[in-house]
């Protein structure tokens, strides 16, 4: 064999994406292993400054403590050690005061996830976060987009009890089941769609379908599409659903009909008849029973409230092609808070 053969074979692709990956592999190990190393030193730093120098004082004295500090570091070992690093570290360690909580988040979380979380004031908010971010890999820019975008307050369970939102949080953590109330949202954004002023339902179903990537993403990364208007016949007649998808982790079937206009109490009966049809024909051994999603351009609450749509698998959501400003939406969250807490009233009396 000559020696342009031999070279020839060595540089084989197969070979060559092969040695690759292994190559990645490692680098990937690497950046792992030294993130988790980093994290648990900046918690250590942050404990230390805290708990057996500053004992829990701030103000003038704490200041002065972390500059005089940050400039000695920074001096030996660079900017990485600014006295914002170290407020950082202090936070991270006021927000998680156990080394086994730290010790867990930092093999799944980097540390520039967790900078996004320990600002977040609200334990049980926080903890949603790093839940729903571990179990869906989100990228530092894409939690720090659901955080900007209130993802946990469209949420369902935000409008729960306390004790309930810890025990779902908590059964997705250690079990990695999630419930409805952790799936679904309201509102949901579709300003990605680009529609104008005026459309259509089947505008806005085939702008889904044109860009179901990014629908996908804001409804959650377990969500498969199946079909679009899929036909049912019942009784001779044909129905149309305007899209199915599966929900992996729900293991339900999900209708979602679009309207382009407000919540009618009709919208009820036609989701009941399309759910009913489906679990009739369409379930398989082990799957839960489908849920439906309408999509309105106005949710009216008070309706989905008389309805008692909560003790169906029926959920209303509103949804934007624009996108709001903070202040509607915090003004939606409080509405809905509101109504939340009544109706579990009424439901206790």
């Amino acid at each position: 064999m000559s020696k342009s053969q031999h070279i020839e074979r060595v540089s084989d692709p197969e070979l060559f994406g092969e040695v690759k990956a292994l190559i990645e592999q490692s680098r990937q190990a690497v950046a792992v292993a030294v993130n988790s190393t980093m994290t648990m030193l900046y918690w250590k730093v942050g404990r230390r400054i805290n708990t057996e120098v500053l004992n829990d004082q701030r103000a003038e004295y704490g200041k002065q403590v972390v500059n005089a500090l940050s400039s000695q570091l920074v001096e030996e070992y660079g900017r990485g050690w600014s006295a914002k690093q170290l407020r950082h570290c202090l936070r991270f360690a006021e927000v998680f005061q156990e080394k086994a909580i730290v010790s867990a988040l930092r093999r799944q979380l980097s540390w520039t996830h967790l900078k996004s979380l320990i600002y977040i004031d609200d334990d049980l908010k926080r903890s949603f976060y790093i839940e729903i971010c571990r179990l869906e890999k989100w990228s530092t820019r894409t939690l720090s987009e659901r955080i900007n975008s209130m993802l946990y307050e469209r949420t369902a369970i935000s409008k729960k009890p306390d004790l309930t939102i810890e025990n779902e949080l908590k059964m997705l953590g250690e079990e990695g089941r999630m419930s409805p109330d952790l799936v679904f949202r309201d509102p949901y954004f579709l300003d990605f769609l680009d529609l104008k002023d005026t459309y259509s339902e089947k505008d806005l179903e085939s702008a889904i379908i044109a860009e179901l990537q990014r629908f996908i993403v804001e409804m959650g990364t377990d969500f498969a599409f199946l079909s679009r208007q899929k036909r049912i016949t019942i009784d001779h007649r044909d129905y149309y659903i305007d899209l199915l998808f599966y929900h992996r982790r729900l293991k339900s079937l999900v209708v979602i009909d679009l309207k382009i206009g407000e919540f009618d109490a009709a919208y009820k009966g036609e989701m009941e008849l399309y759910l009913a049809w489906l679990e009739k024909h369409e379930a398989v051994e082990g799957e839960s029973p489908p849920i439906g999603l309408i999509l309105c351009a106005g949710k009216n609450p008070e309706h989905v409230e008389l309805l008692q749509l909560h003790k169906s698998n029926i959920k209303v959501a509103d949804y934007f092609t624009i996108l709001p400003s903070k202040q509607v939406l915090m003004e939606k969250y409080h509405k809905a808070i509101a109504i939340a807490r009544n109706s579990l009233a009424f439901r206790d009396e």
